[in-house]
């Protein structure tokens, strides 16, 4: 107990420069798209430098970033081996954002401190985790114990987009093979599942024409709308269908954006939709897709001149426990309920993340991190997005003391 309470005395002392460390983390844009984050990760390896580490940069070929719809990703991994014996110990927090958008009333990139919250573009999700995961793994060296193992510390640039690119890369390029994975969370709750995602892009193609007659043309917008309508009134039967994982409830279906046509007196020629189906874990995500596709082509089928081009954007995995995480839970949530003073649970979320890519190649990952009780008081992805320094400071002990029970002789 003597030996953990130096690390929450360290991180208290620290606390000062590790607030002002997120500050500049949140300082330097990463807006996604369009996505030039090579910049932000040069920026971190040279901040972690200060502190004695060796960040690993390992760029994404330019043509393959720019194939994906980014510009530049660069991935850091910083790798602190200890001795024999131990497991490695992947954190894992991601530094692409989505654009800030419109109603802040403190400047998106300021970083501005006021009563005890620091507001900023990803000062919630997932940025606060770089200061969490560095001064964690600071704590844990500083005390001068003998341990086992190692951590890796994996800064990624591509959860927006799916993390292909980011941890998926990593991975597949064989640059990394960690035992267990703590990834980039947003509460207090410890996350061990969460829901897999498909996003579609839906081109239909009629013919333009004079709105003055619009008898010579094909509107696309017309049948557009009824592949809207067949996905919209799928919404009650997927409100039937529950998951059996607490904190997930049932599928989603939306459409979140919709482009076409040339003017305002033009038949529209062609429309062009994209959408996101969030799928529980328990459901298969090729049986998903497939009934998806037979939704939108049935919407349409026997319409005179319009054809459908569909284009699979993204196909998430669900997070699913994995055997070897329970020893990584429990501890997370035996510190987190001493730290917290409250009893944590181990729960899924709706949400999707980059923590599956490492599940889906049997890594045991699970998600824990800087944040509120839950996700919108943080505001995260929303204007005034904000967080608050306690929760910095509360998140850090846990992931300091979980690092300490897994890797101390």
């Amino acid at each position: 107990m003597d030996t953990k309470q130096q690390l929450i005395d360290w991180i208290d002392a620290h606390f000062d420069e590790q607030v002002a460390f997120l500050q500049a983390v949140v300082r330097i844009p990463t807006d996604t798209p369009p996505g030039n984050n090579a910049p932000h990760a040069e920026a971190v390896a040279d901040m972690v430098s200060q502190f004695g580490w060796q960040a690993e940069r390992h760029a994404v070929p330019q043509q393959a970033v720019r194939d994906y719809g980014m510009e530049s990703i660069t991935n850091l991994i910083v790798r602190r081996p200890y001795g024999d014996g131990g497991p490695t110990i992947a954190l894992n927090a991601h530094g692409d954002v989505v654009p800030p958008g419109e109603g802040w009333t403190h400047p998106p990139y300021g970083a501005a401190i006021e009563d005890g919250f620091l507001y900023g573009r990803a000062a919630a999700v997932s940025k606060s985790d770089f200061a969490t995961y560095i001064f964690a793994v600071r704590a844990l060296e500083a005390l001068g114990a003998p341990l086992k193992g190692g951590v890796e510390l994996h800064f990624t640039y591509d959860e927006e987009f799916g993390g292909l690119l980011g941890p998926g890369w990593l991975l597949e390029q064989n640059l990394t093979r960690p035992d267990l994975v703590i990834a980039a969370g947003f509460g207090y709750q410890v996350v061990t599942a969460h829901n897999a995602c498909l996003q579609l892009e839906v081109t239909v193609h009629g013919k333009a024409g004079h709105g003055a007659m619009p008898e010579t043309a094909i509107d696309a917008l017309q049948a557009a709308t009824r592949i809207l309508n067949a996905i919209y009134d799928q919404l009650p039967e997927l409100r039937k269908i529950k998951s059996g994982v607490p904190g997930i409830d049932s599928p989603t279906m939306l459409v979140g954006r919709i482009d076409g046509g040339t003017n305002t007196n033009v038949v529209p020629g062609k429309v062009v939709l994209k959408m996101d189906r969030r799928m529980i874990p328990e459901e298969d995500p090729a049986a998903v897709e497939a009934g998806v596709r037979a939704l939108i082509e049935n919407a349409v089928a026997g319409l005179p001149g319009i054809r459908l081009e569909i284009r699979r954007l993204l196909l998430s995995q669900a997070l699913r426990p994995l055997p070897g995480a329970d020893a990584l839970v429990a501890s997370l949530q035996r510190n987190a309920q001493a730290v917290l003073g409250e009893a944590i649970p181990a729960v899924g979320t709706p949400l999707y993340a980059d923590a599956r890519l490492y599940g889906e190649r049997g890594i045991p990952a699970v998600m824990y991190g800087a944040g509120p009780r839950t996700v919108p008081e943080s505001n995260a992805k929303k204007a005034d997005e904000r967080l608050a320094l306690e929760d910095l400071r509360r998140a850090t002990k846990v992931v300091a003391l979980t690092l300490f029970d897994l890797l101390a002789l």
